[in-house]
């Protein structure tokens, strides 16, 4: 199936990005994440939801930092509207 040749290669290149210099990682991981979100929907679509949920786990796994900054900044998005 191309979508998960996609998917896989996506994997290879953000494991090549983690080899470089931290000064490359972020512009890195926003690039990563603009090209994986379509391939994430491609996955999805070919292959069904269940694909598409592990590949969006192996991709949260691997853009992890990002993850976790994206969720604590939803948290305080929440906290704020409810007071």
């Amino acid at each position: 199936m191309l979508s998960l040749t996609l998917a896989c290669l996506w994997a290879i290149l953000s494991s090549a990005v983690a080899l470089t210099p931290n000064r490359w990682h972020w512009p890195a991981a926003y690039a990563l994440i603009a090209v994986g979100i379509p391939i994430l929907g491609f996955v999805t679509l070919q292959n069904g939801p269940v694909l598409g949920l592990l590949a969006l786990a192996g991709g949260i796994s691997i853009l992890r930092w990002p993850a976790r900054f994206f969720g604590r900044w939803m948290l305080r998005q929440l906290k704020g509207r409810a007071e």
